[in-house]
């Protein structure tokens, strides 16, 4: 159970580095028109940045649930 909950949290930790990527590789790119002279033809940066977010909240949620559920521990001496 414990391997499973880990793998869950670095999937969606991983999903957050590939959403923020997107939304850097948006931002840098910038509108672009295409032969119609349309340029909504792209999501938003900040769609890409909202998942982000979502997705983060889900990780902190998840591992707030996990601690409290007993199906992780926290470390009693962090040093």
């Amino acid at each position: 159970m414990v391997l499973i909950f880990k793998s869950l949290l670095v999937l969606l930790l991983l999903f957050v580095i590939i959403n923020l990527a997107k939304a850097m590789f948006e931002m840098v790119k910038g509108p672009q028109a295409d032969e119609e002279g349309n340029t909504d033809n792209n999501k938003p940066m900040s769609h890409y940045l909202g998942r982000r977010v979502l997705l983060s909240a889900l990780a902190v949620t998840l591992l707030i649930a996990a601690l409290l559920t007993g199906v992780i521990e926290p470390n009693s001496r962090p040093y």
